[in-house]
Protein backbone atom coordinates (compact mmCIF):
# COMPACT_ATOMS: atom_id res chain seq x y z
CA UNK A 1 0.00 0.00 0.00
CA UNK A 2 2.88 2.69 0.98
CA UNK A 3 4.69 1.56 -2.12
CA UNK A 4 1.67 2.34 -4.42
CA UNK A 5 1.37 5.37 -2.51
CA UNK A 6 5.09 6.35 -3.07
CA UNK A 7 5.36 5.55 -6.57
CA UNK A 8 3.32 8.48 -8.35
CA UNK A 9 4.96 10.24 -6.03
CA UNK A 10 8.20 10.03 -6.92
CA UNK A 11 7.02 9.85 -10.57
CA UNK A 12 5.77 13.91 -10.01
CA UNK A 13 9.27 14.19 -8.28
CA UNK A 14 11.43 13.04 -11.55
CA UNK A 15 9.07 15.10 -13.99
CA UNK A 16 10.24 18.36 -11.57
CA UNK A 17 13.54 17.77 -11.81
CA UNK A 18 13.72 16.88 -15.66
CA UNK A 19 11.34 20.49 -15.95
CA UNK A 20 14.36 22.80 -13.95
CA UNK A 21 17.17 21.20 -15.81
CA UNK A 22 17.96 23.58 -18.68
CA UNK A 23 19.91 22.63 -22.02
CA UNK A 24 22.95 23.97 -20.65
CA UNK A 25 23.29 21.38 -18.25
CA UNK A 26 24.34 18.63 -20.70
CA UNK A 27 27.27 20.98 -21.23
CA UNK A 28 27.64 21.48 -17.85
CA UNK A 29 27.95 17.83 -17.01
CA UNK A 30 31.00 17.96 -19.74
CA UNK A 31 32.77 20.40 -18.30
CA UNK A 32 32.80 18.84 -14.55
CA UNK A 33 33.74 15.37 -15.90
CA UNK A 34 36.70 16.62 -18.49
CA UNK A 35 38.07 18.72 -15.20
CA UNK A 36 38.03 15.30 -13.06
CA UNK A 37 39.25 13.72 -15.93
CA UNK A 38 42.34 16.20 -15.56
CA UNK A 39 43.33 15.69 -11.90
CA UNK A 40 42.85 12.24 -11.83
CA UNK A 41 45.63 9.64 -12.02
CA UNK A 42 46.36 8.37 -15.86
CA UNK A 43 44.92 4.94 -15.10
CA UNK A 44 41.64 5.92 -13.75
CA UNK A 45 39.52 7.27 -17.57
CA UNK A 46 36.43 9.09 -17.38
CA UNK A 47 36.01 9.30 -21.16
CA UNK A 48 33.23 6.84 -21.19
CA UNK A 49 31.33 8.76 -18.74
CA UNK A 50 30.99 11.33 -21.08
CA UNK A 51 28.46 9.34 -22.57
CA UNK A 52 26.05 10.68 -19.83
CA UNK A 53 25.95 13.93 -21.05
CA UNK A 54 24.46 13.00 -24.78
CA UNK A 55 21.99 10.53 -22.65
CA UNK A 56 20.97 13.55 -20.58
CA UNK A 57 20.64 15.79 -23.63
CA UNK A 58 18.44 13.48 -25.37
CA UNK A 59 15.98 13.77 -22.71
CA UNK A 60 15.67 17.69 -22.30
CA UNK A 61 17.01 18.92 -25.38
CA UNK A 62 16.00 19.30 -29.09
CA UNK A 63 17.84 17.44 -32.06
CA UNK A 64 20.33 20.18 -32.39
CA UNK A 65 21.56 20.28 -29.28
CA UNK A 66 21.79 17.01 -28.82
CA UNK A 67 23.66 16.30 -31.57
CA UNK A 68 25.82 19.57 -30.35
CA UNK A 69 26.20 17.86 -27.00
CA UNK A 70 27.28 14.35 -28.72
CA UNK A 71 30.44 16.03 -30.91
CA UNK A 72 31.02 17.90 -28.05
CA UNK A 73 31.57 14.66 -26.21
CA UNK A 74 34.03 13.25 -28.50
CA UNK A 75 35.80 16.28 -29.36
CA UNK A 76 36.32 16.64 -25.64
CA UNK A 77 37.88 13.41 -25.56
CA UNK A 78 39.79 13.61 -27.67
CA UNK A 79 41.51 16.63 -26.43
CA UNK A 80 41.60 14.74 -22.92
CA UNK A 81 43.31 12.16 -25.14
CA UNK A 82 46.36 14.67 -26.68
CA UNK A 83 46.72 16.04 -23.35
CA UNK A 84 47.53 12.32 -21.64
CA UNK A 85 49.38 11.13 -24.73
CA UNK A 86 47.18 8.57 -25.49
CA UNK A 87 45.38 9.65 -28.49
CA UNK A 88 45.59 6.77 -31.38
CA UNK A 89 45.71 3.92 -28.90
CA UNK A 90 43.29 1.26 -28.96
CA UNK A 91 41.22 1.82 -25.90
CA UNK A 92 41.31 5.82 -27.17
CA UNK A 93 39.30 4.19 -30.37
CA UNK A 94 37.64 2.56 -28.74
CA UNK A 95 35.84 4.86 -26.61
CA UNK A 96 35.65 7.22 -29.11
CA UNK A 97 33.37 4.90 -31.09
CA UNK A 98 31.37 3.82 -27.81
CA UNK A 99 30.53 8.08 -27.93
CA UNK A 100 30.17 8.22 -31.59
CA UNK A 101 27.36 5.13 -31.06
CA UNK A 102 25.77 6.11 -27.66
CA UNK A 103 25.60 9.86 -29.92
CA UNK A 104 23.72 8.24 -32.79
CA UNK A 105 21.66 6.50 -30.21
CA UNK A 106 20.87 9.72 -27.96
CA UNK A 107 19.56 11.37 -31.59
CA UNK A 108 17.30 8.46 -32.49
CA UNK A 109 15.77 8.65 -28.68
CA UNK A 110 15.60 12.51 -28.97
CA UNK A 111 13.98 12.59 -32.19
CA UNK A 112 11.22 9.60 -30.95
CA UNK A 113 10.77 11.95 -27.28
CA UNK A 114 9.90 14.54 -29.43
CA UNK A 115 7.10 13.16 -31.75
CA UNK A 116 5.77 11.45 -28.77
CA UNK A 117 5.69 14.99 -26.91
CA UNK A 118 3.78 16.57 -30.54
CA UNK A 119 1.50 13.39 -29.96
CA UNK A 120 0.42 13.77 -26.20
CA UNK A 121 0.36 17.49 -27.01
CA UNK A 122 -2.29 16.10 -29.96
CA UNK A 123 -3.66 14.35 -27.60
CA UNK A 124 -4.09 16.68 -24.77
CA UNK A 125 -5.89 19.27 -27.21
CA UNK A 126 -8.64 16.60 -27.70
CA UNK A 127 -8.95 15.73 -24.33
CA UNK A 128 -9.51 19.19 -23.28
CA UNK A 129 -12.24 19.86 -26.09
CA UNK A 130 -14.18 16.81 -25.15
CA UNK A 131 -13.37 17.71 -21.41
CA UNK A 132 -15.41 21.18 -22.26
CA UNK A 133 -17.79 19.68 -24.22
CA UNK A 134 -18.61 16.49 -22.08
CA UNK A 135 -18.14 18.68 -18.56
CA UNK A 136 -19.21 21.87 -19.60
CA UNK A 137 -17.55 25.37 -17.63
CA UNK A 138 -20.09 26.18 -14.77
CA UNK A 139 -21.60 29.69 -14.66
CA UNK A 140 -20.63 31.41 -10.84
CA UNK A 141 -24.19 31.99 -10.76
CA UNK A 142 -27.72 30.30 -11.87
CA UNK A 143 -30.80 32.26 -9.87
CA UNK A 144 -30.02 32.44 -6.43
CA UNK A 145 -27.40 29.38 -6.41
CA UNK A 146 -22.81 29.88 -6.52
CA UNK A 147 -21.70 27.94 -7.80
CA UNK A 148 -17.79 25.89 -8.34
CA UNK A 149 -16.36 22.81 -9.24
CA UNK A 150 -13.16 21.48 -10.51
CA UNK A 151 -12.68 17.93 -12.21
CA UNK A 152 -8.96 15.89 -10.98
CA UNK A 153 -7.93 13.05 -13.62
CA UNK A 154 -5.99 10.62 -11.68
CA UNK A 155 -3.06 11.10 -14.43
CA UNK A 156 -1.65 13.95 -14.47
CA UNK A 157 -1.65 13.63 -18.26
CA UNK A 158 -5.56 13.19 -18.65
CA UNK A 159 -7.96 14.99 -19.05
CA UNK A 160 -11.26 13.46 -19.02
CA UNK A 161 -12.62 10.61 -17.44
CA UNK A 162 -15.46 8.57 -16.00
CA UNK A 163 -16.31 11.43 -13.24
CA UNK A 164 -19.04 13.88 -14.78
CA UNK A 165 -21.17 16.83 -13.26
CA UNK A 166 -23.71 19.33 -14.60
CA UNK A 167 -25.57 22.10 -13.23
CA UNK A 168 -28.95 23.29 -15.34
CA UNK A 169 -31.26 25.97 -14.82
CA UNK A 170 -34.91 24.50 -15.20
CA UNK A 171 -38.66 24.89 -14.63
CA UNK A 172 -38.37 23.12 -11.40
CA UNK A 173 -35.67 25.24 -10.04
CA UNK A 174 -31.34 24.56 -9.93
CA UNK A 175 -30.69 21.06 -10.81
CA UNK A 176 -27.33 19.58 -10.51
CA UNK A 177 -25.85 15.75 -11.50
CA UNK A 178 -22.43 14.37 -10.08
CA UNK A 179 -21.89 10.54 -10.91
CA UNK A 180 -19.16 8.44 -11.21
CA UNK A 181 -19.33 5.78 -14.20
CA UNK A 182 -17.91 2.22 -12.93
CA UNK A 183 -14.49 1.12 -14.64
CA UNK A 184 -12.21 3.48 -17.05
CA UNK A 185 -11.36 4.66 -20.49
CA UNK A 186 -13.36 5.37 -23.28
CA UNK A 187 -15.92 3.33 -22.77
CA UNK A 188 -16.82 5.06 -19.22
CA UNK A 189 -16.17 8.43 -21.41
CA UNK A 190 -18.77 7.28 -23.51
CA UNK A 191 -20.82 6.39 -20.69
CA UNK A 192 -20.72 9.69 -18.79
CA UNK A 193 -21.64 11.55 -21.96
CA UNK A 194 -24.68 9.01 -22.55
CA UNK A 195 -26.19 9.87 -18.92
CA UNK A 196 -25.50 13.59 -18.96
CA UNK A 197 -27.28 14.01 -21.87
CA UNK A 198 -30.16 12.17 -20.51
CA UNK A 199 -30.10 14.31 -17.43
CA UNK A 200 -29.91 17.33 -19.77
CA UNK A 201 -32.94 16.43 -21.21
CA UNK A 202 -34.69 15.04 -18.59
CA UNK A 203 -34.14 17.80 -16.29
CA UNK A 204 -36.23 20.26 -18.10
CA UNK A 205 -39.69 18.15 -19.00
CA UNK A 206 -39.32 16.05 -16.04
CA UNK A 207 -41.34 17.70 -12.57
CA UNK A 208 -40.61 15.23 -10.22
CA UNK A 209 -36.90 14.53 -9.71
CA UNK A 210 -36.86 11.17 -8.56
CA UNK A 211 -38.38 10.74 -11.96
CA UNK A 212 -35.31 12.44 -13.66
CA UNK A 213 -33.46 9.14 -11.67
CA UNK A 214 -35.78 6.95 -13.79
CA UNK A 215 -34.94 8.11 -17.11
CA UNK A 216 -30.91 8.21 -16.37
CA UNK A 217 -31.84 4.49 -15.87
CA UNK A 218 -33.36 3.88 -19.03
CA UNK A 219 -30.41 5.60 -20.31
CA UNK A 220 -28.07 3.50 -18.78
CA UNK A 221 -29.86 0.19 -19.82
CA UNK A 222 -29.90 1.29 -23.03
CA UNK A 223 -26.36 2.48 -23.31
CA UNK A 224 -24.33 1.06 -21.37
CA UNK A 225 -25.46 -2.40 -22.29
CA UNK A 226 -24.69 -1.71 -25.97
CA UNK A 227 -21.21 -0.41 -24.73
CA UNK A 228 -20.31 -3.59 -22.23
CA UNK A 229 -22.57 -5.83 -23.74
CA UNK A 230 -23.09 -9.25 -21.75
CA UNK A 231 -21.30 -7.00 -18.70
CA UNK A 232 -23.81 -4.93 -18.01
CA UNK A 233 -24.69 -6.25 -14.68
CA UNK A 234 -20.98 -5.52 -13.36
CA UNK A 235 -21.62 -2.18 -14.91
CA UNK A 236 -23.65 0.59 -13.62
CA UNK A 237 -23.07 4.55 -12.17
CA UNK A 238 -23.26 5.94 -9.27
CA UNK A 239 -24.97 9.36 -9.18
CA UNK A 240 -26.91 11.83 -6.79
CA UNK A 241 -29.51 14.41 -8.12
CA UNK A 242 -30.10 17.76 -6.40
CA UNK A 243 -32.77 20.50 -7.31
CA UNK A 244 -32.88 23.96 -5.55
CA UNK A 245 -36.68 25.16 -5.98
CA UNK A 246 -37.57 28.74 -4.85
CA UNK A 247 -38.23 27.37 -1.34
CA UNK A 248 -35.37 27.48 1.17
CA UNK A 249 -34.96 23.71 0.75
CA UNK A 250 -33.06 21.29 -1.51
CA UNK A 251 -34.22 17.92 -2.73
CA UNK A 252 -31.77 15.18 -3.36
CA UNK A 253 -31.87 11.52 -4.81
CA UNK A 254 -29.16 9.41 -4.31
CA UNK A 255 -28.64 6.69 -6.44
CA UNK A 256 -25.36 4.70 -4.49
CA UNK A 257 -23.48 7.85 -4.33
CA UNK A 258 -21.65 9.29 -1.53
CA UNK A 259 -23.66 11.51 0.39
CA UNK A 260 -22.70 15.34 0.19
CA UNK A 261 -21.73 17.73 3.25
CA UNK A 262 -24.15 20.57 3.92
CA UNK A 263 -22.04 23.71 5.84
CA UNK A 264 -24.26 25.88 8.18
CA UNK A 265 -22.61 28.36 10.46
CA UNK A 266 -18.76 27.14 9.81
CA UNK A 267 -21.04 23.29 11.24
CA UNK A 268 -20.40 20.34 8.65
CA UNK A 269 -22.38 17.38 8.52
CA UNK A 270 -23.34 14.72 5.75
CA UNK A 271 -26.79 13.93 4.27
CA UNK A 272 -27.52 10.60 4.68
CA UNK A 273 -30.44 9.18 2.72
CA UNK A 274 -32.49 7.15 5.10
CA UNK A 275 -33.47 5.39 1.61
CA UNK A 276 -30.74 5.46 -0.93
CA UNK A 277 -31.50 3.87 -4.28
CA UNK A 278 -29.17 1.43 -5.81
CA UNK A 279 -26.83 2.66 -8.50
CA UNK A 280 -27.89 4.08 -12.08
CA UNK A 281 -27.98 0.89 -14.20
CA UNK A 282 -28.73 -1.57 -11.08
CA UNK A 283 -32.42 -0.97 -10.40
CA UNK A 284 -34.14 -3.49 -11.79
CA UNK A 285 -31.96 -5.92 -9.63
CA UNK A 286 -33.72 -4.06 -6.40
CA UNK A 287 -36.97 -3.37 -5.58
CA UNK A 288 -38.50 0.04 -5.27
CA UNK A 289 -37.67 3.07 -7.12
CA UNK A 290 -35.76 6.39 -6.43
CA UNK A 291 -36.64 8.21 -3.58
CA UNK A 292 -36.43 12.10 -2.76
CA UNK A 293 -35.49 13.71 0.13
CA UNK A 294 -35.94 16.98 1.18
CA UNK A 295 -33.42 18.86 3.37
CA UNK A 296 -33.39 22.21 4.70
CA UNK A 297 -31.23 24.74 2.53
CA UNK A 298 -31.33 28.26 3.48
CA UNK A 299 -29.75 31.49 2.82
CA UNK A 300 -25.64 31.19 3.77
CA UNK A 301 -26.12 27.34 3.40
CA UNK A 302 -23.59 25.42 1.69
CA UNK A 303 -23.82 22.03 -0.02
CA UNK A 304 -20.35 19.75 -1.30
CA UNK A 305 -21.12 17.36 -3.70
CA UNK A 306 -18.09 14.94 -4.88
CA UNK A 307 -17.11 11.79 -5.97
CA UNK A 308 -15.58 8.46 -4.61
CA UNK A 309 -12.25 9.82 -5.72
CA UNK A 310 -12.24 12.77 -3.18
CA UNK A 311 -12.74 10.77 0.28
CA UNK A 312 -10.81 7.15 -0.86
CA UNK A 313 -7.40 9.42 -2.10
CA UNK A 314 -4.79 8.26 0.29
CA UNK A 315 -1.97 8.78 1.75
CA UNK A 316 1.45 7.04 2.29
CA UNK A 317 -0.11 5.66 5.54
CA UNK A 318 -2.99 3.95 3.63
CA UNK A 319 -4.98 6.76 5.17
CA UNK A 320 -8.47 8.43 3.45
CA UNK A 321 -8.49 11.84 2.76
CA UNK A 322 -10.39 13.78 5.83
CA UNK A 323 -12.84 15.74 3.57
CA UNK A 324 -14.82 16.62 6.69
CA UNK A 325 -12.41 17.64 8.81
CA UNK A 326 -10.79 19.73 6.16
CA UNK A 327 -14.11 21.71 5.07
CA UNK A 328 -14.39 22.69 8.56
CA UNK A 329 -11.11 24.24 8.68
CA UNK A 330 -11.73 26.11 4.99
CA UNK A 331 -15.65 26.28 5.86
CA UNK A 332 -15.37 30.82 6.03
CA UNK A 333 -13.68 30.59 2.99
CA UNK A 334 -15.38 31.80 -0.39
CA UNK A 335 -16.20 29.46 -2.48
CA UNK A 336 -13.52 29.52 -4.55
CA UNK A 337 -11.33 29.59 -2.18
CA UNK A 338 -12.64 26.50 -0.65
CA UNK A 339 -12.76 24.52 -3.82
CA UNK A 340 -9.18 25.23 -4.65
CA UNK A 341 -8.06 24.42 -1.31
CA UNK A 342 -9.85 21.31 -1.65
CA UNK A 343 -8.11 20.65 -4.75
CA UNK A 344 -4.73 21.37 -3.61
CA UNK A 345 -4.43 19.48 -0.37
CA UNK A 346 -6.15 16.09 -1.72
CA UNK A 347 -3.37 16.00 -4.39
CA UNK A 348 -0.72 16.68 -1.07
CA UNK A 349 -2.47 14.10 0.70
CA UNK A 350 -2.44 11.36 -2.05
CA UNK A 351 1.28 12.49 -3.03
CA UNK A 352 0.86 13.76 -6.53
CA UNK A 353 -1.18 11.80 -8.84
CA UNK A 354 -4.60 10.09 -7.07
CA UNK A 355 -5.39 6.51 -8.09
CA UNK A 356 -9.42 7.51 -9.01
CA UNK A 357 -10.59 10.31 -10.45
CA UNK A 358 -12.38 12.93 -8.60
CA UNK A 359 -14.69 15.56 -9.34
CA UNK A 360 -16.12 18.30 -6.71
CA UNK A 361 -19.20 20.50 -6.86
CA UNK A 362 -19.91 23.43 -4.21
CA UNK A 363 -22.86 25.47 -4.27
CA UNK A 364 -23.87 27.87 -1.75
CA UNK A 365 -27.65 29.57 -1.51
CA UNK A 366 -27.96 33.13 -1.25
CA UNK A 367 -29.73 35.03 1.15
CA UNK A 368 -33.39 34.69 -0.16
Amino acid sequence: MQESAASPAAAAMARVWLHRLTPLSPFALIAVIALVEAVTPDWLRLGPVLAAASVLAAAICGLGVTAAVAATTMGVNALLDLFDGRWGSSASQIINIALLAVGLASLLACSIRQRRERELTQVRSVAETAQRTLIRPLPARLDSVLLEGTYIAAESEARIGGDFYEVLHTPHGVRLLIGDVRGKGLPAVDASAALLGAFREAAHHEPCLADVARWLEGSAHRNIRRLYGEEFTERFATALLVEIPEGPVARLVHCGHPHPLAIRDGDVHGWEAPEPGPPIGLAELVEGGPSVQTVPFRGGDRLLLFTDGVIEARDRAGRFYPLPERMARWSEDPLDRLVDQVRADLRRHAGGDLDDDAALLAIERLPL
